[in-house]
C-alpha cells in the first residue's frame, strides 16, 4: 500500500510537471559532466549511464517489511516499517516508532546504509571522489578488476569509508563490492568486508540489485563462500517526478 501510494504522489508531481515541459526539458540535460577512470566510466555505461542516472529524482525499493526511499539529489531518506519510521529530511536524522524502544539499531548510521548498497555502482560517482585502480580478485576461476573509491576530507559522515568495486572484465557489469566501515571508530580502516551482486534487473534502463550477498574472504582477500544468507530487495521504483520535502520530514503524531 505504501509503495502504491508512493507511485500515485510521483504520478501525480509529474503530471503536475508536465505544464512546465520545456522548463523540464531544459533541466534534465543540463547533466553535470565528470571525468572517471575509462574502465570504470564503461562501468556506469553497462549499468545504464550517468546521464541516465542523474536525471532520475526518486529511487524506492523494499527490503523485508522496510520500503525505502530517497531523492537521490538532495538525499534526503525516508524508511518505512510497520512498526518505525526513520529519515533524514536534509538537516536531521530523525526516528519515529509506534512502540518506543523497537528500533534497536543506530538511526543515523542505517539511514542510507542499504541505500548505498542499492545504488551501486551510480553513488561511486558523486562529488568528492578519488579513483584508484586496484589489484583484482578471483573467485572460481576468474579475475575481476577493481578500482578503489576513497573520499576528500569532509564528504559525507564517514569520508574514510573505502569502496572498491569489482567488475566482470569481459561486460563491465558489477560483481563485488568490498568495503570499511569507520562510522564508529571515525578512523581510518583496511579491514573491507565483501558483497557479490548475485542478480540485477533492469528498472527504466538503470541495473538495480535484486539479490546481494556477504561473503568471507581468503587470507589474500579473494571471496570464498557466502557468509549469510542473500538480502533481497523488491519492488524497486525509479521516476523522473519529485516528492515534496514534506514527505521527508517526521511525521506529526
Amino acid at each position: 500500500m505504501k509503495k502504491l501510494l508512493l507511485l500515485v504522489v510521483i504520478l501525480s508531481f509529474s503530471c503536475k510537471n508536465e505544464i512546465k515541459k520545456k522548463t523540464i526539458d531544459k533541466d534534465l540535460v543540463a547533466v553535470k559532466k565528470v571525468s572517471f577512470p575509462k574502465e570504470l566510466g564503461k562501468v556506469f555505461t553497462k549499468h545504464g549511464g550517468i546521464d541516465t542516472w542523474r536525471k532520475a529524482q526518486i529511487l524506492s525499493f523494499n527490503k523485508g517489511e522496510e520500503v525505502h526511499t530517497i531523492d537521490l539529489h538532495s538525499r534526503k531518506t525516508v524508511i518505512n516499517h510497520p512498526e518505525y519510521s526513520l529519515g533524514f529530511d536534509g538537516k536531521e536524522v530523525w526516528l519515529q516508532e509506534e512502540n518506543k524502544g523497537y528500533y534497536k539499531g543506530n538511526p543515523t548510521f542505517y539511514y542510507n546504509l542499504y541505500f548505498y548498497f542499492y545504488a551501486m555502482p551510480f553513488v561511486l560517482a558523486d562529488d568528492g571522489i578519488i579513483y584508484e585502480k586496484v589489484d583484482g580478485i578471483t573467485f572460481e576461476g576468474v579475475t575481476y578488476p577493481g578500482y578503489k573509491i576513497s573520499y576528500k576530507a569532509n564528504i559525507g559522515t564517514s569520508p574514510d569509508d573505502n569502496y572498491i568495486v569489482y567488475y566482470n572484465p569481459k561486460t563491465y557489469q558489477m560483481e563485488w563490492l568490498a568495503y570499511t566501515v569507520t562510522f564508529n571508530s571515525k578512523a581510518p580502516s583496511n579491514r573491507y568486508k565483501i558483497i557479490k551482486y548475485n542478480k540485477w534487473e533492469n528498472v527504466n534502463g538503470i541495473l538495480l540489485p535484486k539479490e546481494i550477498t556477504w561473503f568471507k574472504k581468503d587470507k589474500n582477500g579473494n571471496p570464498t563462500e557466502p557468509a549469510k544468507p542473500a538480502t533481497v530487495f523488491t519492488l524497486p521504483l525509479i521516476s523522473q517526478g519529485k516528492l515534496a520535502d514534506s514527505f521527508f520530514a517526521k511525521p506529526l503524531k
